[in-house]
């Protein structure tokens, strides 16, 4: 059995609890249900003798409810207990105890008459018939759908749960009509055979329960902390200068967000030190009036009337005493003489992140292995020498046939020289002209010499 961590009461947590007394770990757990609560006070030593009996209880998703241990069970956050119902018990798991209790009860306004019981720990069997009755209930919302569907009434089946003894089943739908569900009832009776209870939430609520991720990447606050639902406006919108696109201002329930009300009260005191936004400028280019504010920059933005496309940006200061010189009966200055002049600030990109080879590698050794990777050419090549390179580039003499009578003559006495030197000296000659390069896929062999010719 599980200590109930998870919405829908299932063994695969992380708390590892065995038994129906619950973990001791899981107020570490975080959120992991919908509007926990932190104990704040369970460090504190309680000054008063007396302690207070109420602790409150949680359910499936965001129901929950105080009930007073007459028992005087030994309870802590995470305990399995049996609570008295109507009809029959239902099993829930312990929150909060201890003197926070009151502080939740004063603020959901629930009172100490007639309270109900916590009548056991809940014992094995409990746990099993509490567990059956949760995997049921998504086949249930499924069915339960279709059955509205074909008796064409206009609600939508939002989530069912199901009482911890199977005694009875809670419908919960929204609707913007008014639904006359008794036949549907009929078929929920006739088709489910047990207890049927309808209750009809509203859209925020619906968001609730079922949780979601919003537009800042967080999870919803209606989910997490957030109880009571204000009405929120679409001058919430205006105040703080966002443009009014339903899209962007909706949230998951369909509704305006309710985070648009966190920072109006900040705008409001801002917006105090502004002149009216439909206040105008009498100039002596002419009438100016004001197209948008910038809160935070403290600036005004305003236009000729017979040039509306050349908007000057102005401090709040300076359009008061503009304001107060028209007042007066005198022409203000023109706006092109207070513009302000913003001094653009060159920026330096530390990280550079704007750049756009920042992906690409580059050789930061490049002068260290400059040397390894040029080819040595004096050991490719032993026998060049600045003396072959300037005779490589003049163009090859064909010799006459005197010259080469006298060179057959000259060759056995250089051959007779070269075998009386030592091997060590000899060096491998090389016949091959100078000048003639190899094509491309094609290799060519120079013509064998006939010394005997």
């Amino acid at each position: 059995m599980s200590c109930g961590c998870k919405i829908s009461g299932d063994s695969g947590h992380s708390c590892g609890t065995k038994s129906g007394s619950g973990c001791e770990s899981v107020n570490t757990c975080g959120n992991s249900y919908k509007l926990s609560v932190f104990d704040w006070l369970s460090n504190i030593n309680n000054p008063a003798m007396s302690q207070t009996d109420f602790v409150e209880v949680r359910f499936k998703n965001d129901r929950k409810f105080f009930y007073k241990n007459v028992n005087n069970l030994p309870l802590h956050m995470g305990s399995v207990i049996t609570v008295e119902s109507s009809p029959g018990h239902d099993i829930g798991v312990v929150s909060l105890t201890g003197e926070l209790v009151k502080i939740q009860m004063k603020k959901k306004f629930v009172t100490e008459d007639n309270p109900l019981k916590i009548y056991r720990l809940a014992n094995q069997k409990d746990i099993e018939v509490w567990q059956e009755s949760r995997t049921k209930e998504e086949p249930v919302k499924i069915q339960a759908r279709k059955i509205a569907y074909g008796l064409n009434i206009d609600m939508k089946i939002t989530d069912v749960e199901y009482q911890g003894d199977g005694g009875k089943v809670t419908f919960y739908y929204t609707s913007d009509t008014r639904v006359d569900f008794r036949q549907l009832i009929k078929e929920f009776a006739g088709t489910f055979r047990t207890k049927i209870d309808m209750k009809q939430i509203g859209y925020r609520q619906e968001a609730a329960k079922i949780g979601g991720i919003g537009s800042c990447g967080r999870e919803l606050c209606c989910s997490t902390w957030l109880t009571d639902f204000r009405s929120v406006n679409t001058n919430a919108a205006r105040y703080q200068q966002l443009s009014i696109n339903p899209q962007k201002l909706a949230g998951q329930c369909g509704k305006l967000k309710c985070c648009l009300n966190y920072e109006l009260d900040s705008y409001l005191d801002a917006l105090s030190d502004f002149p009216p936004s439909s206040s105008t400028i009498d100039t002596v280019n002419g009438k100016a009036f004001c197209i948008k504010i910038d809160v935070f920059k403290k600036k005004m933005w305003f236009a000729y009337v017979e040039r509306s496309m050349a908007w000057y940006d102005l401090d709040v200061v300076d359009v008061k005493k503009m304001i107060a010189q028209n007042k007066n009966g005198e022409k203000s200055s023109p706006l092109e003489d207070i513009k302000v002049h913003d001094i653009p600030v060159r920026s330096v990109d530390l990280i550079q992140e704007n750049t756009i080879d920042r992906f690409e590698r580059k050789n930061k050794n490049s002068g260290k292995n400059s040397n390894r990777k040029k080819p040595n050419n004096n050991s490719q090549r032993p026998n060049q020498n600045p003396d072959n390179k300037a005779a490589a580039n003049q163009p090859e003499k064909k010799p006459n046939n005197s010259e080469r009578n006298q060179e057959n003559q000259n060759k056995p006495s250089q051959n007779q020289q070269n075998q009386n030197k030592p091997a060590q000296n000899q060096k491998p000659q090389t016949d091959q002209p100078q000048n003639q390069q190899p094509k491309k896929f094609k290799k060519k062999f120079p013509p064998k010499r006939d010394d005997n010719a």
